[in-house]
C-alpha cells in the first residue's frame, strides 16, 4: 500500500515549524515523525501539504493511498490497527481522523468512509510547537528501542565515563572521546558519523543524530535532540535541533525548538522559567495574540533559516519567525516576526535577495544545494507572513 502523511487541521497552530515544512516533517526523538512511519510501515512516504512545498516534498499521484494524520506518531498498537484497514475504511480517536484509505489526491469525506474507533492507549501526536520538546523524551525512547533492536553498540572507549552502559549505543562510525555518559534517566544515543568532544557531560534521554556533533565542555540534559549535521556546545536542557543549526557556544538553551540551519551566536540565553513561575503565553499566528501554554518552562521557538547574534537574550516563550536576524543589546520582544532584522531597537524587513545569499552561503560550508526550489519556498513563505510585518 502506498503512504501518504496529510496535515491535519492543527498545522496553522505549529507554525512557524510548518511554513518550512509538512507536519510530519517535524523531528521528535531520533527521528522526524515520517522517519517513523516509514520504519514501522517498511515504506516510504509522500505528503499532503500545501502546495508551495511541492517541490521540495514527494507528493502522492494518483490511486490509493494508507493516509495518517501526520502529526501522530506509531506505536505498536496504532500501527496493528491502521494495518488491517481496507479500501473505503476510516480509523478515529476522539472525534479527529488518524487514517484512512482512499485517494490521496482528493478531499477526505466522512460520509463515504466506514468508521472505526481506535483502542490505541498512550498514542502521541503533536499539535503544538511546544509538544515537540515536551513529548521528546517519549519519542526518544520509542526510536532508541526501534533503532538498536537486535543490534550491538560500538565499544564505549575507556577515557570515557558511562553510568548505565547497557542504555547507551553508540554507532561503529562515531566518535566519543573523554565524556561523561549519564543514562540512568534515560537513553543515549550517538549517530553515525557524530562526535562527542572531551569534557562534554551529557544525561538522558539524549540523541545525537548522524553527523552532528556536542563539543567540549558541553553541559546536556535530558530530553534533547541534536539532528543531523547539528553543533551544540555550552548549556542545553530539553532542546530539540532539527538539522544542520548550531548552538556552538557557552550560553543556555532550555524547553526549546531550533529549526534547520538556524545559528545562534556566542553567549545566546533563553529564559524557559517567568520570574513569578506563572505558565507561559506564547505567540500565536492563528490568533494573532499571545495564547496560555499551560507550561511552567518554556522556551524558546527558533524557525528555519533564523539567526542571532553574540549575547542575544530572550524572554521566556520567545517565537523567532522564518529567516529572522536578531541582533543588539536588550531583550528583543517576545514575537519576532519571518524575516525580521534587528532587535531591542527595532526590526526592518530581512528583504529576500539578501536571504538567499546567507542561505547559499550557509549551505555551501555543509556542501548542500541551496536550489531554486528553495527559493520559491521561502518567497511564498515571506508572501505568506508579510501581514506580521506591518
Amino acid at each position: 500500500m502506498n503512504l501518504c502523511l496529510f496535515d491535519g487541521p492543527e498545522r496553522p497552530d505549529l507554525l512557524p515549524f510548518t511554513a518550512t515544512r509538512p507536519v510530519a516533517a517535524i523531528r521528535c526523538g531520533i527521528r522526524t515523525l515520517a522517519e517513523k512511519w516509514e520504519a514501522a510501515l517498511g515504506t516510504s512516504a509522500t505528503f499532503k501539504t500545501e502546495d508551495y512545498l511541492s517541490a521540495l516534498f514527494v507528493t502522492p499521484a494518483n490511486g490509493e493511498y494508507l493516509m495518517i494524520h501526520g502529526g501522530l506518531m506509531p506505536n505498536a498498537q496504532l500501527v496493528c490497527e491502521i494495518l488491517g484497514l481496507k479500501a473505503g475504511q476510516s480509523l478515529w480517536k476522539s472525534g479527529q481522523v488518524m487514517a484512512y484509505v482512499g485517494e490521496a489526491t482528493s478531499a477526505f469525506e466522512e460520509s463515504k468512509f466506514e468508521k472505526t474507533e481506535s483502542k490505541a492507549e498512550g498514542i502521541l501526536q503533536i499539535k503544538r510547537p511546544w509538544d515537540i520538546f515536551s513529548l521528546n523524551d517519549a519519542a526518544i525512547r520509542y526510536d532508541f528501542a526501534e533503532l538498536t533492536n537486535g543490534r550491538t553498540s560500538a565499544k564505549l572507549g575507556d577515557s570515557n565515563k558511562a553510568i548505565n552502559l547497557e542504555n547507551i549505543f553508540i554507532e561503529e562510525s562515531a566518535s566519543v572521546q573523554g565524556a561523561f555518559l549519564n543514562a540512568s534517566s534515560g537513553p543515549i544515543y550517538i549517530g553515525a558519523d557524530a562526535e562527542v568532544m572531551e569534557g562534554s557531560l551529557i544525561r538522558g534521554p539524549f540523541a545525537l543524530c548522524e553527523h552532528g556533533g556536542v563539543k567540549m565542555g558541553a553541559k546536556i540534559y535530558g530530553a534533547t535532540t541534536v539532528g543531523p549535521h547539528c553543533k551544540v556546545g555550552g548549556e542545553l536542557n530539553n532542546v530539540v535541533l532539527f538539522a544542520y543549526s548550531n548552538k556552538g557556544h557557552d550560553g543556555f538553551v532550555g524547553n526549546a525548538v531550533i529549526g534547520e540551519w538556524c545559528n545562534l551566536g556566542a553567549d545566546t540565553n533563553n529564559s524557559n522559567l517567568k520570574n513569578n513561575y506563572s505558565a507561559v503565553r506564547q505567540w500565536s499566528y492563528v490568533n494573532g495574540g499571545f495564547e496560555d501554554t499551560g507550561l511552567t518552562f518554556c522556551g524558546l521557538m527558533m524557525a528555519d533559516y533564523a539567526k542571532c547574534g553574540i549575547n542575544t537574550m530572550f524572554n521566556t516563550g520567545t517565537v523567532v519567525g522564518v529567516a529572522a536576524n536578531v541582533f543588539g543589546a536588550g531583550f528583543p520582544r517576545n514575537f519576532i516576526p519571518d524575516f525580521s532584522w534587528g532587535g531591542a531597537h527595532g526590526f526592518d524587513t530581512f528583504q529576500l535577495p539578501k536571504v538567499y545569499e546567507m542561505a547559499k552561503l550557509m549551505a555551501a560550508r555543509r556542501n548542500v544545494e541551496f536550489t531554486k526550489a528553495h527559493e520559491d519556498m521561502l518567497k511564498a513563505v515571506f508572501d505568506l507572513t508579510a501581514d506580521y510585518r506591518k
